[in-house]
């Protein structure tokens, strides 16, 4: 089957930031999706260049538009390439064969009645590209949520294309095709924009002269949007080229929500009046706000430099951040913090935990070669038949446009791969000889989770494929979408290895530069600044103890293996912890402290010779140590990986 998938075409006014990337990644995962399943391919994006925006912006570096544009579309060309986006063409609207197609429809719609030239008087924001009534504005300026910014007066002789014309035809076939605008949030929005009236559409400017030339009127350039739509027609060759004739209608259009109206609306009418067939999906996702609820963008000024977010946490773990975040219908937060947060807990403890683990363990206990496994246990599958359920989640979620809900499918079978680990513990089965086929079992079952799990991830962060075959001594190019849900793939007799860490660990204090700490110098601060120090009450010292007496006190490094909740208690949490060895049962009260899973893969310091206890009918084998003050408690962790066992003296 075919698969056409297009990006908007992005203005080159500036260098792309990470706002931007979103729909561009997003678009990557679904083309890589598809092509893994079999489907061929063609992905398109590329800049929209001929706008009054970028003369201006051009001038204001004093510099020749074309000149200008050039050197700001390379720049995107290389960030696509640090976010190995595998688009299949890049159009550019100044291209000679995207000029001949504009010029090709507006001479077609002129010559059958759909355009015609008229005069203009109205508000026209620039950096919109969009023309406003009076009634629109918002005291007096750009209604766009977005923008707000200053509009200006225009009059000037124009052509127009009749949207009116084609109103009732639009409304009628957005009714019948529910799935034709989604999510359904932008579908309503849509139905109501057009329900209010469609007016008439300007399609020429004669105030400057950078664009396609209208070819039989040459004093005029063709307006931004009947020019910048037609790109996903033109760069397939419409209306005789073979790529047009194979792929068109497009399956899917994705871009944000603030440019849903241009392509859910002037875009089809367009194709209606050509009488060309209308893309099956047009999508609107939200828009990446900062932490105070802000749009990241450029006129904002409040972009994050993504080559340098690149260079810090590399192209697959900012693709994650990205798709991840951003939920159907809603907008997406974006912080630093938030990036390194993902990366630790879901990439670093989660994923790269798990392949590092097991591969290790299949190092210690069969010198890194995979074993042939036994019987299966309930476990085993329990684990298979969640893979066939999660890969199936996946395929839906992808069909829907909706990478996060993909990603929350797949981590739903890291998490669980996890679990397997602590529940067969395998360090306890190396120990008893009998038990040799069973750690086989388990040993073998790593390995293939972490095969499925290559697979799974590969539409969304691409260069992982290639680092986990490598460890798994596995051919990349036998990866296969429709074996992510099989068992068995993997030869026993395979040599494996640990490797680095496929996502270590950050600490983002180390990109904290001194510039931007904001520091206070008390021994110059005028006094009435200064804070007046609060006075703490603390518990009393207790009386003390000898030497003899803390000896008898075992305290020992102990690894977190799993945490959950307690029923029917808002206070205690249930630890499986790793010490010395052999996992043991620790209940807790610090369940308002702490979230499950906030404590997962963590070092803790536990009082190993505390006689066991039973709390709410568990028993609890230990204690682990916590510092108190008031309302605020803090477990005791510990950076350094110290072996589970080591003792605390």
């Amino acid at each position: 089957m075919k698969y056409y998938i297009t990006t908007p075409i992005f203005y080159p006014n500036s260098s792309p930031h990470i706002g931007t990337a979103y729909t561009t990644v997003a678009a990557d995962a679904l083309a890589r999706y598809h092509r893994l399943i079999g489907d061929q391919v063609y992905f398109l994006t590329g800049t929209d260049e001929n706008a009054q925006k970028i003369v201006r912006t051009a001038e204001a570096h004093q510099m020749d538009p074309k000149l200008y544009v050039d050197g700001v579309v390379e720049r995107f060309k290389e960030l696509w390439n640090a976010l190995e986006i595998s688009n299949d063409d890049f159009i550019r609207t100044t291209e000679q064969r995207h000029q001949i197609v504009v010029q090709k429809i507006f001479t077609q719609l002129f010559e059958q009645g759909d355009i015609y030239k008229s005069e203009y008087s109205g508000w026209y924001c620039t950096p919109c590209e969009t023309f406003w009534m009076e009634n629109k504005l918002i005291d007096g300026k750009c209604p766009n949520a977005d923008c707000g910014r200053d509009v200006e007066l225009l009059k000037e002789e124009s052509y127009f294309f009749r949207l009116s014309k084609y109103q009732g035809a639009l409304h009628q076939y957005i009714e019948e095709y529910p799935e034709f605008i989604q999510p359904v949030s932008r579908r309503n929005e849509m139905l109501r924009f057009i329900e209010g009236g469609l007016e008439d559409l300007c399609v020429s400017r004669t105030t400057f002269q950078w664009g396609i030339k209208v070819p039989f009127d040459p004093k005029h350039v063709v307006y931004v949007w009947l020019d910048a739509l037609i790109n996903y027609i033109s760069a397939l060759g419409y209306p005789d080229g073979e790529n047009y004739q194979r792929y068109w209608p497009a399956d899917v259009h994705i871009m944000g929500k603030d440019i849903v109206r241009f392509h859910a609306v002037i875009w089809p009418i367009i194709l209606m009046a050509l009488d060309i067939p209308l893309p099956k999906v047009i999508y609107g996702h939200g828009w990446y706000l900062t932490k105070d609820g802000g749009k990241i963008s450029k006129s904002r000024g409040n972009v994050q430099d993504s080559f340098e977010l690149i260079q810090r946490y590399g192209s697959d773990a900012i693709r994650y951040f990205l798709l991840r975040e951003m939920q159907v219908g809603t907008d997406g937060t974006y912080s630093e913090d938030n990036v390194v947060e993902r990366l630790n807990s879901d990439l670093a403890n989660d994923f790269g935990n798990f392949i590092s683990r097991s591969l290790a363990m299949v190092v210690k206990y069969r010198e890194g070669i995979v074993p042939q496994p036994g019987q299966d246990s309930e476990l085993e599958r329990e684990l298979k038949a969640l893979s066939q359920e999660v890969k199936k989640s996946v395929e839906q979620s992808l069909s829907s446009c909706d990478p996060a809900r993909a990603l929350e499918e797949i981590w739903r079978f890291v998490a669980r791969c996890n679990k397997y680990v602590d529940e067969t513990a395998p360090w306890a089965l190396a120990k008893q000889e009998e038990q040799r086929e069973r750690l086989d079992t388990v040993l073998y079952t790593f390995v293939e989770s972490i095969r499925i799990m290559a697979i799974l991830t590969a539409p969304f962060m691409p260069g992982l494929p290639s680092k986990i075959c490598r460890l798994l001594g596995y051919d990349e190019g036998l990866i296969r979408w429709n074996e992510a849900d099989q068992w068995g793939i993997l030869n026993h007799g395979t040599r494996v290895q640990k490797g680095e860490p496929l996502f270590p660990r950050i600490d983002i204090a180390q990109y904290l530069t001194v510039g931007e700490i904001k520091t206070v110098d008390l021994a110059q601060a005028p006094k009435e600044s200064l804070e007046p120090v609060q006075t703490i009450e603390f518990e009393p010292i207790k009386e003390e103890i000898s030497i003899e007496e803390f000896a008898k006190l075992d305290l020992r490094v102990g690894k977190v293996l799993s945490a959950e909740k307690v029923e029917k208690t808002d206070k205690l949490l249930k630890l499986e912890i790793e010490v010395a060895g052999e996992v043991r049962t620790v209940v807790s009260g610090i369940a308002k402290h702490y979230a499950p899973e906030d404590l997962i893969n963590q070092y803790v310091v536990v009082v190993a010779n505390l006689k066991p206890t039973k709390l709410r009918g568990i028993t609890s084998q230990g204690m682990i140590l916590a510092a108190s003050q008031g309302e605020i408690l803090e477990v005791l962790t510990l950076k350094k990986d110290l072996p589970g066992g080591a003792r605390v003296k």
